[in-house]
C-alpha cells in the first residue's frame, strides 16, 4: 500500500470516527503480514473512556468503508483499539485519581541543575504543582513544569 492510498484510507476512516464521535488517534497498516493488518486507535471525542462496545461499534462502518472504497485488493485484518492508559498525567481526571501515587516531574529550569524530582503527588492547582518529597512539601510552578508521570519513588 503506497502513501497516497493510506491517506485515502486515512481520510475515509476518519470520515467514519467523527459520525461516531470518535477520533483516530493512529492509523497503521502493517502490509508485511500475511493478511495485512489494518490497525486504528480511536478515542471519544469528549475524552470519556473507549469501551469495548465502542471498538465493536466502530468496526463495522469502518470495514464498509475500507470495502466500498477498493483500496485494497487482497485480504487484510482490521483492529480497532483504544489508547490504553498512559503514565503521564494530562487532565484534571488524571490528577484527581492519583492524587497521592508517586510521580516524576521532568523541569524546565534553564538555570538549575535539577531537572527531575521525584514524589507524591500532593495538589495541583491552576498555578503550580505540589509534590511531596520525603514529608516536605514542594510546589513549582507550572511554566517550569515539562511533563509529569507516574513512576516507582526512588529512595
Amino acid at each position: 500500500m503506497n502513501k497516497e492510498s493510506k491517506s485515502i484510507l486515512e481520510v475515509l476512516l476518519k470520515k467514519v470516527a467523527t459520525k461516531c464521535d470518535l477520533e483516530i488517534c493512529d492509523l497503521n497498516i502493517q502490509t508485511n503480514k500475511n493478511p495485512i493488518v489494518i490497525k486504528v486507535t480511536i478515542k471519544k471525542m469528549n475524552n470519556d473512556d473507549i469501551s469495548l462496545d465502542d471498538c465493536a461499534l466502530f468496526n463495522t462502518p469502518a470495514s464498509n468503508e475500507i470495502e466500498k472504497s477498493n483500496l485494497l485488493n487482497c485480504s487484510y485484518v482490521l483492529e480497532i483499539s483504544s489508547q490504553g492508559v498512559s503514565d503521564e498525567l494530562t487532565s484534571e481526571r488524571d490528577f484527581i485519581t492519583f492524587k497521592g501515587f508517586p510521580v516524576n516531574v521532568e523541569l524546565n529550569q534553564k538555570n538549575s541543575k535539577i531537572k527531575f524530582l521525584n514524589g507524591l503527588l500532593y495538589e495541583k492547582s491552576k498555578d503550580y504543582l505540589a509534590i511531596n518529597i520525603k514529608g516536605k512539601i514542594k510546589k513549582i510552578p507550572f511554566n517550569e513544569v515539562l511533563r509529569i508521570s507516574l513512576c516507582t519513588l526512588k529512595d
